[in-house]
């Protein structure tokens, strides 16, 4: 990708991540649903997500953070899909309405495409090189 593209997206799906974070301590109750119940307690689940979602968002933001902000995205959205998952085989509701089958496919070739652009600005932001490289 020409060396613009990546930051750029960066800069979007780091304030993708905050936004959807903050939406996390704004209405909590909508995320709940979906926390598996092995896990307890929803609400503190929903928060602590909140938290990773801003942090990492705000690390994708800033290009000295942005290489960790890649790689804790990627691992991230690896944890999370458990919660999406748990909805689709559960078939639960959000707001009253559950979602045919190819929404949650479409679903999850999202969350590829966002562990792939993860993956790519891990990558592309990895140091060129250091003097600790040098004999």
């Amino acid at each position: 990708m020409r060396r613009w593209i990546l930051p750029i997206l960066s800069v979007v799906f780091g304030g993708m991540y905050v936004n959807v974070g903050v939406q996390h301590f704004t209405d909590t109750a909508w995320f709940e649903p979906i926390v598996p119940a092995v896990l307890g307690d929803p609400t503190f689940w929903v928060l602590i997500t909140g938290v990773m979602e801003v942090a990492i968002g705000v690390g994708l933001i800033l290009p000295w953070t942005r290489r960790h902000a890649g790689l804790g995205s990627f691992v991230f959205l690896i944890g999370i899909y458990w919660a999406n998952f748990n909805m689709w085989y559960n078939n639960i509701p959000l707001d009253g309405k559950t979602y045919a089958h190819h929404w949650h496919v479409l679903r999850l070739v999202a969350q590829l495409g966002m562990m792939v652009l993860s993956y790519a600005i891990w990558r592309s932001s990895a140091p060129q090189g250091s003097d600790a490289d040098d004999p």
